[in-house]
């Protein structure tokens, strides 16, 4: 998947939590898409943590 489709998933799940879930549910799978994200980097090597700890 491109940039673009991936970008368009993840709207349109946020879009349905918000609708269907409220505010709390709209926050919740934002902040596990977010670290999803930060993790699925990490794995694929694009993200270095350690570079970010040395400071």
């Amino acid at each position: 998947m491109n940039t673009a489709t991936t970008g368009l998933a993840a709207g349109m799940a946020l879009g349905f939590a918000g609708y269907f879930g409220g505010f709390w549910a709209f926050l919740l799978v934002l902040v596990l898409g977010a670290a999803g994200l930060i993790v699925g980097l990490v794995v694929q090597g694009d993200l270095d943590l350690r570079i970010r700890r040395q400071r």
